[in-house]
């Protein structure tokens, strides 16, 4: 009797531990899972730039004289060559006047030494006349030859002066205001200066990118400044206007200085914008955002399914038991909620998104869909 008792007391053990087995056998984790995304990435980099004129050009006098008239409108928009300004062109047409006479008379003394030489030639072949004379009207006749060179620079020059009294435009563009008014002496020292003709239809923007960002740009092949035909995207730039829109139209880097400042650390780039409408104007400030670099069938996760601990960041896994496994990733640049991972996962696979602070490598799991945002006014569920 005594040994069937224990038996019966045994055999209720063995049930009661096996039952406590049963009750600690691993549940499963309900975990929000989302396949790897693949698709190309654009690396942008955000910089503050100023703009300017791709032409930004003064008119100066070149000669001194009283302004007489002002033959444009103040902003408006001018033609290269078109007339500005009138200085009074009196004592400059009396220079050309003066040279021109001058000119005449140094030609009609070098035709008559020229004839001195044709007479005194035959002359001497006869031993009429002496060596001495011969050279003294050769002398003369090349002595007014060179006044007659000189005597036609000094007509040119004057004629230049007479053109300089009419201004015209250096350029086609937008032209200020006037600095001078009508009946000043103009033409010498700070007097010299008229207008500006701003060319703005194309604008420059310069700004300056970091070192590192200028490393990760040459790691990938992209030279800033030098224009790739072989790829299939180019370093573009936009910017944003002073209400905060972006720019409609966008620019190219076309020029990025050699060397590297040493008290920044950073080095300047240029950046070329079509300005049709002049929507940007010359020195204002704007953020610049640079195209650094596409990542092509790069592969992205989302940033709230990394953990970043002290051994590095990671990411769970579902294997195809369902079971997670915790991997080790290397991690890209970031771009809106997401991030690139460089090595630690494969296309396809099935990485957990919400849940993954409870498990443990592995913990079986369940997929289940992830909660749709609610409408704030009718709190049904958006498609």
């Amino acid at each position: 009797m005594i040994r069937n008792r224990n038996w019966m007391w045994f055999v209720a053990g063995m049930l009661a531990l096996g039952a406590c087995k049963e009750e600690k056998a691993p549940a499963r984790v309900p975990v929000v899972v989302e396949q790897v995304g693949v698709r190309d990435v654009e690396i942008f980099g955000e910089y503050v730039g100023k703009v300017r004129a791709r032409q930004f050009v003064e008119v100066r006098a070149r000669v001194e004289g009283y302004l007489e008239k002002m033959l444009f409108e103040e902003g408006k928009k001018v033609e290269r060559n078109q007339p500005l300004f009138i200085i009074n062109p009196d004592i400059y047409r009396a220079k050309v006047d003066k040279a021109a006479a001058q000119q005449k008379k140094d030609e009609a003394q070098e035709l008559k030494t020229a004839r001195d030489v044709e007479r005194l030639r035959p002359l001497y072949e006869q031993n009429a006349a002496s060596q001495l004379d011969l050279d003294n009207a050769i002398a003369a006749y090349e002595s007014a030859k060179a006044n007659v060179a000189m005597s036609k620079a000094d007509l040119a020059q004057a004629e230049l002066e007479l053109g300089y009294t009419t201004v015209r435009s250096p350029i086609s563009g937008y032209i200020s205001e006037r600095y001078a008014d009508i009946g000043a002496l103009v033409g010498t020292g700070n007097k010299a200066l008229l207008a500006t003709v701003v060319a703005s239809d194309t604008v420059l923007v310069d700004f300056s990118l970091t070192a590192l960002d200028y490393l990760r740009s040459q790691q990938r092949n992209v030279r800033l400044g030098e224009q790739d035909t072989s790829r299939s995207w180019q370093p573009t730039v936009t910017v944003t206007l002073a209400d905060n829109s972006v720019y409609p139209q966008e620019g190219i880097v076309d020029f990025a200085e050699p060397q590297v400042d040493p008290k920044t650390g950073t080095f300047g780039v240029r950046a070329s914008l079509p300005n049709p409408e002049r929507k940007l104007l010359p020195g204002q400030f704007t953020k610049v955002r640079l195209l650094l670099d596409v990542r092509e069938d790069a592969v992205v996760v989302p940033i709230k399914a990394v953990a970043i601990e002290k051994g590095g960041a990671h990411i769970y896994v579902m294997r195809r038991d369902s079971t997670a496994e915790k991997r080790l990733i290397e991690m890209g640049p970031e771009f809106g909620n997401y991030v690139v991972v460089e090595r630690g996962l494969g296309h396809h696979e099935l990485i957990v998104t919400e849940g993954y602070h409870k498990l443990t490598p592995g913990v079986r799991l369940v997929p289940v869909a992830e909660a749709r945002p609610q409408d704030e006014e009718t709190g049904e569920s958006k498609e």
